[in-house]
């Protein structure tokens, strides 16, 4: 092989060497850090393809995605009504200013999450003294959340850190005393339904006298209407009866001492003792039927 030809490979070698050592490539999903002999010189957070001086510069790399921390262990806190609760959260952040970070916490997540989780428990700590069991479960828990997000990014901006949310993820009581809870709340429970099966009870008596007292009522028309329907019928048969009796009064006499005859003698064991010439024998006799 010539000489210019080795000489030419030699320097093509030196120039990917140097390049290599020279160029290196910022992902959109990161941020870096140049260094020199310790020092920052730059900062590159948009994504590309970046230079820095060989064996003199190096360089850092810095996620800038949100990240999330937990709590872990749920802490114990006190309310305003001088009760312990339990609660735990988590914390969603990412790096604003990766140059103030880096002086913070020398680009140390575990030390910026734990400077996170301290103020978040400090304000939890204050806020959650402001408030009863029922609000930070219910009606209050959004407003505290939001202080906690505010108070915790005005502290984190200190390390070039934001904070995008903080979350409470359970509220609960310690044990000692959630079964004293419990009971209370059954006994409230039996105490509401008590008055419900009360109340009730005494709404079913007052509909039972209504039903009985139009009962009363409906049965007291009805032997109303009955008895005048009666009275008519009766009135009627009366009538005529009599319209009957007044066209041959002696055929109407026969017709009834006949009905008087069946019904008298219709059982064989029945006895009478009437004198022979009374009038119940009258058509029974010779010559009567003229």
């Amino acid at each position: 092989m010539k000489p210019a030809t080795i000489n030419l490979l030699l320097a093509i070698v030196i120039v990917l060497v140097v390049a290599s050592l020279s160029l290196f490539v910022v992902d959109q999903r990161q941020s870096a850090i140049v260094f020199q002999l310790g020092e920052i010189v730059r900062v590159d957070t948009q994504p590309g393809l970046k230079w820095k001086i060989p064996l003199v510069q190096n360089v850092r790399f810095f996620d800038k995605r949100i990240q999330t921390v937990d709590v872990g262990e749920a802490q114990r806190f006190l309310t305003s009504e001088k009760k312990n609760v339990l609660v735990d959260a988590f914390v969603k952040w990412r790096i604003a200013d990766v140059k103030q970070y880096y002086n913070s916490v020398n680009g140390d997540q575990s030390a910026a999450e734990n400077r996170l989780m301290q103020k978040v428990n400090s304000v939890m700590r204050a806020e959650l003294g402001h408030y009863t069991i029922h609000d930070i479960v219910s009606t209050q828990r959004e407003n505290i959340m939001k202080a906690l997000r505010s108070q915790t990014n005005a502290d984190a901006k200190n390390i070039g850190v934001e904070v995008i949310d903080v979350r409470l993820k359970r509220v609960d009581f310690p044990p000692e005393i959630s079964s004293a809870i419990f009971s209370r709340m059954e006994a409230e429970r039996k105490s509401v339904a008590n008055e419900l099966r009360a109340t009730g009870y005494a709404e079913k008596e007052t509909l039972s006298a209504a039903a009985d007292k139009q009962r009363q009522i409906i049965l007291a028309d009805a032997y109303r209407d009955a008895q005048r329907t009666k009275g008519e019928g009766d009135a009627k048969a009366t009538a005529i009866y009599g319209a009957a009796f007044s066209r041959n009064p002696e055929f109407f006499a026969f017709y009834r001492s006949l009905d008087a005859y069946r019904k008298s003698f219709k059982g064989k064991d029945d006895v009478m003792v009437l004198d022979p010439n009374s009038d119940f024998f009258k058509y029974l006799k010779k010559g009567a039927g003229k």
